[in-house]
């Protein structure tokens, strides 16, 4: 029979088999109608990066830019996660060579020597008269002075040539050789296990669901750097103004500290006054001291998400833009195609449905198909030639009769890995919309704070100049001035955090919706685009 058409039959057979266990539907999420926070809201600067253009460009600064943008350059976190995602991609590459025969080839060479043998059949031989080099075995015992040599065999008491008589039983000689001989075999070997019940396609599709959650991992981890970047760069510029407050500061109280110790000299003041002047002052001076620690520290913070070490990045002090924008929000179902780790999460929940099937398939035998074809001679000139050819062809299957219930242990242990998955993405899809209505509620809120305290800090500079008149004219005590002062600072303070919780607040929105990212910017597909999904069979 051709050799051929089992395979052809099994091949068939394979392509046309289904894939066990349950296909893979996304489950529901909670997700809600609207966002609560958002209603009745409308933000003062809505604002959204121009399409093709990265999300932190919306806050318009040449080295935030340039900072972001090293991120994908030398960030190390994020290589380990562009290296994990490789990883993934190996994994399934691995896995669909499986859907293919292995195919070895080999070569073998011996030379080798043996010694000729007579052997018996346990009945007594006697051998007399003739010298030779063969050897009686299999039990008969030889007497007389020589040995039985020669090709032949001798029944019964029958003459052996060469001049010896045997006699009794049934002997066959094995002639013997002196000479070494060669052996060279030419084989080459296939093996294929064809996916009858879907194994291998589940186990691809695990992998491939697999890769696509390490690849949105990748882009999370990615929005998590720049978002972090972006926060960090925030509050080290805020730090920068705060300095700047506090340089001025030191030259409003030195001046104060001026006026009493001329007022002292001329005997209006007491010396009390000029000590609290010269207290407050350096208590000023202090605080400036105390921003560079903060500054060095986000600094350092910087190089390092940017892969640098801390020595090799300095970040000049300027001012940050005071615009707070704010991107809009979209639908709430939107947010489960613009998030990242939800897309993670959902990747991670198809690769745990695809490995019940994988444990499914452990009910089914597995057919196993081997062939060879090759050549063996004693010579290696002409190895190569039909007289020389040797072949083989079979299959082998294989099925578990008893188990003690291990397969039902595994196929219940992938259905719990899967309901752990459901839960896992629809806590990180209820997370997500957390993170939207904590920013929403945050920007709202703070948005009206600071136009409070915005009114309070102007009131509180027009309290020092009026308290600082009195007091040159000598109708308040100098006790005022330090506490209108203390009341201006600490208002100014108030302000410059708020507008930095404004920012920060903004730029975790951003990062909540995604920081446009989307589903289509997984590439991956692990090669399965064409490919007919798998029809569900279940359990046996």
């Amino acid at each position: 029979m051709n050799a051929r058409k089992p395979l052809s039959v099994f091949v068939t057979t394979a392509l046309a088999s289904c894939a066990v266990g349950p296909n893979y539907h996304r489950p529901s999420a909670p997700v809600p109608q609207h966002y609560k926070e958002a209603e009745g809201w409308k933000p003062a600067q809505p604002q959204e990066a121009a399409s093709g253009t990265d999300w932190w460009s919306v806050y318009e600064d040449p080295a935030l830019d340039d900072l972001e943008r090293q991120i994908d350059i030398s960030n190390q976190t994020l290589k380990a996660s562009e290296a994990a995602f490789r990883e993934a991609e190996a994994v399934v590459s691995a896995a669909r060579a499986q859907y293919f025969p292995t195919l070895g080839v080999s070569g073998e060479a011996t030379r080798s020597k043996g010694l000729g043998s007579t052997i018996g059949n346990g009945s007594t031989t006697t051998t007399t008269g003739t010298t030779g080099t063969g050897t009686t075995t299999g039990g008969g015992t030889t007497t007389g002075g020589g040995t039985t040599t020669g090709g032949g065999t001798t029944t019964g008491g029958g003459t052996t040539t060469g001049g010896g008589t045997t006699t009794g039983g049934t002997t066959a000689v094995i002639p013997s050789s002196s000479h070494p001989f060669n052996n060279f075999n030419l084989t080459a070997d296939a093996t294929w296990a064809p996916d009858i019940w879907g194994k291998i396609r589940r186990t691809v599709e695990g992998d491939v669901a697999s890769a696509q959650a390490s690849e949105a991992d990748l882009a999370a981890a990615r929005l998590s750097a720049q978002g972090t970047l972006a926060t960090d760069y925030v509050e080290l510029r805020v730090t920068d103004e705060m300095k700047q407050l506090l340089d001025e500061t030191v030259q409003a109280y030195q001046r104060s500290l001026d006026i009493t110790q001329n007022q002292y000299k001329a005997g209006i003041v007491a010396k009390a006054d000029v000590i609290t002047a010269e207290t407050q002052l350096e208590g000023a001076q202090s605080q400036e001291i105390n921003t560079g620690v903060m500054r060095a520290q986000l600094e350092h913070a910087i190089a390092v998400l940017i892969g640098k070490p801390p020595a090799e990045l300095t970040i000049a002090p300027a001012k940050f833009g005071t615009v707070v924008p704010v991107a809009p929000t979209g639908v709430p179902s939107s947010l489960l195609e613009r998030r990242p780790d939800v897309s993670a999460a959902e990747r991670t929940m198809a690769s745990a449905n695809a490995q019940i099937g994988v444990a499914i398939s452990a009910y089914f035998p597995d057919l196993t198909l081997n062939g060879s074809y090759g050549f063996s001679s004693e010579v290696l000139h002409g190895l190569i030639s039909t007289p020389n050819n040797v072949w083989s062809f079979g299959g082998q299957l294989a099925d578990t009769v008893l188990d003690f219930g291990a397969r039902s242990a595994q196929v219940r242990q992938a259905r719990a890995a899967y309901d752990q998955a459901v839960a896992n993405y629809r806590q990180t899809v209820l997370t997500a919309f957390q993170n939207v209505e904590d920013q929403l509620a945050a920007l709202r809120i703070l948005e009206q704070q600071y136009a409070v305290q915005d009114r309070t800090v102007n009131s509180a500079n027009e309290a020092v100049r009026l308290t600082l008149n009195e007091y040159k004219a000598g109708t308040v005590a100098y006790t005022a001035v330090v506490t209108a002062q203390a009341t201006a600072l600490a208002d100014a303070q108030t302000l410059l955090t708020i507008r930095q919780n404004r920012l920060t607040a903004s730029i975790a929105l951003i990062q909540a919706l995604g920081g446009g990212w989307s589903v289509a910017d997984v590439k991956y597909d692990g090669g399965l685009k064409g490919e007919p999904a798998p029809a569900s069979s279940g359990a046996p």
